[in-house]
């Protein structure tokens, strides 16, 4: 990704800040939220579970682990 030019530290929060537009200044690629790295959770489900939750996913056109995300989330956030 080629930028336009370097900015300080100071300069870009500035920016931030008054809510211009930083994306010239960020690598995209390298970006990750702080504390939201992948952890790997097995459950167990009876079969008849993943065969609704798989009808469901098919319906909404995301995948049965995209479906089980959304679920939990929204979930989490009202707790």
């Amino acid at each position: 990704m080629k930028r336009k030019h370097t900015i300080t530290a100071d300069e870009f929060d500035e920016k931030f800040d008054n809510g211009e537009d930083i994306s010239e200044y960020v690598d995209w690629s390298s970006a990750r939220r702080i504390n939201e790295e992948p952890q790997r959770v097995n459950v167990d489900f009876p079969k008849w579970v993943v065969q609704r939750l798989d009808r469901e996913a098919n319906r909404l056109g995301v995948s049965r682990q995209a479906l089980l995300k959304i679920w939990i989330a929204e979930r989490l956030e009202k707790a």
